[in-house]
C-alpha cells in the first residue's frame, strides 16, 4: 500500500523535466553526459540559501520535488525532450534554462526504510 504522503508527492509532480546524470570524463579533457530522460517534478523558481554535501552555503535558484533519485552534479531542465535539439540533448550545458543539481535530498518516510520523499536544489552551471 502506498503511503498517503507518497501519493501526495506524485499528485503534485505534474510538470516534466529533462534530467542528465553526472557527467563523466571522455578521457580528452571534456565531459560527456548519458542520454537525457524525462522525469516528473514540481518545479518552484525561488532563490534560497542551502548547504551542499560539504556543508558550504550555496545559492539555489529552483527547488524541486521529484519522484526518483538524481545525481548531484547532474542537470535538470523544465521542459520535455521534444523542446531540445540533438546538440542540446548531448550537452545540458548548452541548454538555456538547464541548471546543475547542487543538492539532492532523500528522506525516508516515518517508520519506513523503503519509501522516500525526494527533492533537489538547482544552481548555476559550472561554466556559467
Amino acid at each position: 500500500m502506498t503511503d498517503p504522503l507518497i501519493k501526495f508527492v506524485e499528485s503534485v509532480c505534474v510538470q516534466t523535466a529533462v534530467y542528465w546524470g553526472t557527467p563523466t570524463s571522455d578521457g580528452y579533457g571534456s565531459t560527456t553526459f548519458a542520454d537525457p530522460v524525462e522525469i516528473d517534478c514540481r518545479w518552484d523558481d525561488k532563490t534560497k540559501m542551502v548547504k551542499d554535501a560539504d556543508g558550504r552555503e550555496v545559492v539555489s535558484h529552483a527547488e524541486l520535488m521529484i519522484t526518483q533519485d538524481v545525481d548531484k552534479g547532474g542537470y535538470l531542465y523544465l521542459g520535455t525532450l521534444a523542446d531540445l535539439d540533438s546538440d542540446e540533448e548531448d550537452n545540458p550545458e548548452t541548454v538555456d534554462g538547464a541548471w546543475e543539481i547542487l543538492v539532492f535530498t532523500k528522506n525516508p518516510l516515518f517508520k519506513s526504510s523503503t519509501e522516500f520523499v525526494r527533492g533537489a536544489y538547482l544552481g548555476l552551471k559550472r561554466n556559467g
